[in-house]
């Protein structure tokens, strides 16, 4: 502390604070040669709607609404030998609780994004770029989701200052539930992701998730177009669907129809490889069905034969009829054979981002909950201890340490942070039984009873009332 700045120890970047301003974060400022937290403590309540502060129509008794404090606005622990900043003991059902509130400084953190999308946004193992700067990859696709891997110390840390701060706004940006756009592969493919809203690819909404792949597709759909069409082709990027080869239409009694395909024959009235991964049809890189077809078996088809394809989202469809030299002619589709893509349409979900935060929970995290920081490792393997985020469900990886992920949209707005180091910045809870906090090794002495925990700037969110209270006993095992 200096005469005119005082300093802050609440991450290892240890800034000199003027009076009247804040650090590096954003988080902490010198007010009056003070440290003061900017953001309000975050407590989750039952029911009722969510405000942005507590308000007047609110007593202040903590105990009557039997709320659950966050760590988001709590502090943090660092250096890592102090107790957490909010060690927080309530009664629920009978049954003493403790929870104790950090917000983590993590390094080693990303974001897995699902991005509900027949469209071809990139190669597996394709750089991800933000402002030019790689913050990620493409990583494997799911059954009508692409997936990317964003984030992590390899690329916070790893690389040059202006990728870790490139990929520090990005990961902050995206687990706040902000819009954030992505370059990927060359030429670039531009994509919008955002929590909670449908993908931007190439200034195009996204509307539907696909299905299922072109054989599902036709086993679910195949009876609608019985007696309408000779032949269905389902065009999808990884399994495009033939109707008189797939098992479901010889059931169904549809005879041989001498249709031919580009790409790889799988098993019956399955192709693999039909096209090049695109924007078009079934996530395609064609805007003609028809180029995926080679020339009919002329002793198998005949003249007027009644061709349906149609997209795995329902959303392109097309109808032709063989003409005399067997070549496929539009023809204007029978209603009967709209209705059943719009079937199609009607049983896929809406296009949609999801963002999990994903971080591991080492040193100052469980310093701050025990000396003994494995006991804690092992307590949460145990399910002695429950994990959250913000007051949200979070999964815990099998294996060694506590890796953690969480959906950002089941957390309240403005959940994270972070440090210039750079590192992002995040709430976690740990919730377990007085006794059991005991048997740890716990700072006992620091617990603070919920009724006395200073909530004057708190700022109250409604918990979902789907959603059980972290507190909740029957979440714990008994030790023993």
């Amino acid at each position: 502390m200096t005469a005119e700045k005082i300093r802050c120890d609440a991450c290892p970047v240890m800034c000199y604070i003027a009076e009247g301003r804040s650090g590096a974060c954003d988080r902490y400022a010198n007010h009056g040669g003070e440290l003061v937290r900017l953001d309000p403590l975050t407590v989750l309540e039952a029911g009722g709607a969510a405000v942005p502060f507590l308000g007047s129509d609110w007593d202040g008794d903590p105990v009557a609404a039997k709320p659950f404090v966050t760590a988001i606005g709590a502090g943090t622990t660092y250096p890592d030998y102090k107790p957490a900043p909010f060690i927080v003991s309530s009664e629920i059902e009978g049954v003493d609780m403790v929870t104790v509130v950090t917000e983590g400084i993590f390094s080693y953190c990303g974001v897995k994004v699902k991005i509900d999308t027949d469209r071809h946004i990139g190669h597996e193992c394709d750089v991800v770029r933000f402002r030019g700067e790689p913050v990620g990859h493409v990583t494997t696709s799911e059954y009508g989701s692409k997936m990317l891997s964003l984030g992590g110390v390899e690329h916070l840390t790893g690389g040059t200052k202006p990728e870790g701060r490139a990929t520090c706004d990005a990961l902050m940006a995206l687990c706040n539930r902000e819009a954030v756009e992505l370059e990927i592969g060359e030429p670039a493919i531009r994509l919008v992701v955002q929590s909670g809203q449908p993908p931007i690819i190439d200034g195009e909404a996204e509307r539907l998730m696909r299905v299922g792949c072109g054989s599902a597709t036709i086993g679910m759909f195949a009876k609608q177009w019985l007696g309408h069409a000779d032949e269905v082709v389902v065009v999808d990027d990884h399994i495009t669907g033939v109707l008189s080869e797939h098992e479901a239409g010889k059931q169904l009694g549809v005879p041989p129809t001498g249709i031919r395909l580009n790409g790889r024959r799988s098993t019956p009235g399955r192709y693999f490889q039909v096209a090049q991964p695109g924007t078009g049809w079934g996530g395609t890189d064609i805007s003609d069905p028809l180029t995926i077809l080679k020339d009919w078996k002329p002793k198998v088809a005949w003249p007027g034969l009644r061709l349906l394809m149609v997209s795995t989202t329902g959303e392109q469809s097309a109808y032709y009829e063989l003409d005399a030299d067997l070549v496929p002619r539009p023809a204007e589709m029978p209603e009967a054979l709209r209705a059943a893509s719009d079937l199609i349409a009607e049983n896929c979900e809406p296009s949609v981002c999801s963002v999990l935060f994903m971080a591991g929970a080492g040193g100052s995290l469980r310093a701050g909950v025990t000396e003994n920081p494995v006991r804690l490792t092992r307590s949460v393997r145990e399910a002695l201890t429950h994990v959250t985020c913000g007051g949200a469900e979070a999964y815990v990886w099998p294996g060694g340490g506590i890796t953690v992920m969480v959906d950002v949209a089941e957390m309240p707005q403005q959940s994270f942070g972070y440090v210039p180091t750079p590192a992002l910045v995040a709430p976690i809870e740990f919730t377990l039984r007085a006794e059991d906090y005991a048997a740890l090794g716990g700072y006992t002495d620091a617990v603070v009873a919920l009724e006395d925990v200073d909530m004057g700037r708190a700022r109250r969110v409604a918990r979902a009332e789907d959603r059980a209270d972290p507190r909740d006993p029957t979440h714990y095992r008994w030790r023993g």
